[in-house]
Order: structure tokens, then sequence, then C-alpha cells
């Protein structure tokens, strides 16, 4: 038997995006592991995977981290 329970962290008034339940919460419900946040408004946190899309696509067309011996070609 725990002594001690352990708390997620965050603050009332920050939001999250709870990727588990796929709902917005204020303050954190869930574990840090299953949530994205902290936003600083509620709107923000609604939109959240619209935002890791967004980031994600960013990421997947960048030529930094896109170089030639990574996708298997030669750099001639």
């Amino acid at each position: 038997m725990a002594l001690f329970k352990k708390r997620t962290a965050g603050k009332p008034g920050e939001w999250y995006y709870c990727l588990e339940h796929k709902k917005v919460e204020e303050g954190p419900d869930c574990p840090g592991k299953d949530r994205f946040g902290p936003y600083t408004t509620r709107a923000e946190a609604e939109h959240a995977m619209e935002t890791a899309r967004e980031r994600n696509l960013q990421w997947e067309n960048d030529p930094k981290w896109h170089d030639a011996q990574a996708r298997g070609e030669d750099e001639d």
C-alpha cells in the first residue's frame, strides 16, 4: 500500500488535451504521458491535435531533418 499518492503535475487554470479521453481538461486530470499541454486557453487545448498535425507535417518536410544519407540516397 502506497503511503503517498503520486500527483499529476500542473496547476488549475492551465488547459490540457487528454489523448486517452480525447477531451480538454482544466488542470491535470490525467497522467502526463496521456496529455498535451499546458495551454494558456481552452481554445488552444481544443486545437491541440490540429497543432500537432501541423507541426508533424512541418517536421516531415523540413530538409534539415531529412538528409540524403538518412533516405538512403547518394549525395553526388
